[in-house]
């Protein structure tokens, strides 16, 4: 598998969970740090960000500050616990070098704000083994398909991935304020609409079934499709937002 394609592995798990904006971080070797922050998902300037990677550089990625994510991110998690909580859990898991453990990216049952990220960072790192420093509600992880300069260039790449249950925080992360419910991952099944707008369509309905507001909906709706819709995102989120709602009216 090539590394751009180790790459797209990550971003659609990202994207299946609910990351649809992102930061992305270089570090030279002379340990300065650049960044894109807040970026639609598919707008990552990847290509900036090889080019960088050759000359040395380590490549880092997280959801965008400042929102709520339905994902917690553990760090080096030993291997034989990361193929636990993978058989387990929805998660993905970023394999940052052979010597080290994983990067864990686990989804959700609901969003969660950065405190209470970090809050479950704390309380859940030290029963998986990982990296108590990385416990910061904002950490960022190592981008799959890139080298990892700190380990003398070997590849980072995706461990593995599954679409099980989502994990419940409320134990640990007692809800603050009221947040919507976490829609599951996308299952395989046959005849499924695998276009770009089929997929809006199932996003948007399942929400509409989770109880989410249209109007966040369509909101969302925009900021998903303008990448590849461009002026016409607004038009078309407001057509399938109310072709949803018509469906569901009747039934």
């Amino acid at each position: 598998m090539q590394a751009k394609d180790q790459t797209k592995l990550m971003i659609r798990w990202w994207t299946w969970a609910g990351i649809d904006c992102a930061d992305l971080a270089v570090r030279r070797p002379d340990g300065s740090m650049l960044w894109h922050t807040n970026l639609p998902i598919k707008e990552l300037p990847l290509g900036w960000a090889g080019a960088e990677n050759a000359r040395g550089a380590d490549v880092y990625v997280r959801p965008a500050r400042g929102y709520v994510w339905p994902i917690m991110f553990l760090d080096d998690v030993p291997i034989e616990v990361m193929h636990r909580v993978i058989r387990k859990y929805a998660a993905l898991a970023v394999r940052t070098s052979p010597q080290g453990g994983c990067h864990i990216w686990m989804l959700c049952r609901r969003r969660l704000d950065e405190q209470e990220r970090a809050e479950a960072q704390r309380r859940i790192a030290p029963l998986a083994g990982a990296d108590p420093g990385s416990v910061s509600g904002e950490h960022l992880g190592r981008l799959a398909g890139f080298k990892n300069w700190k380990r003398d260039g070997v590849w980072v790449n995706v461990a593995r991935s599954s679409s099980g249950q989502a994990w419940d925080p409320d134990a640990i992360v007692p809800v603050r304020t009221p947040i919507r419910p976490m829609i599951p991952l996308p299952q395989p099944s046959r005849g499924l609409d695998r276009s770009e707008s089929g997929r809006d369509w199932g996003w948007v309905c399942g929400r509409l079934e989770a109880g989410w507001e249209p109007r966040e909906i369509y909101w969302d709706l925009v900021a998903r499709s303008r990448p590849r819709r461009g002026a016409d995102a607004e038009r078309y989120a407001g057509h399938t937002l109310s072709n949803a709602l018509q469906n569901r009216a009747n039934g």
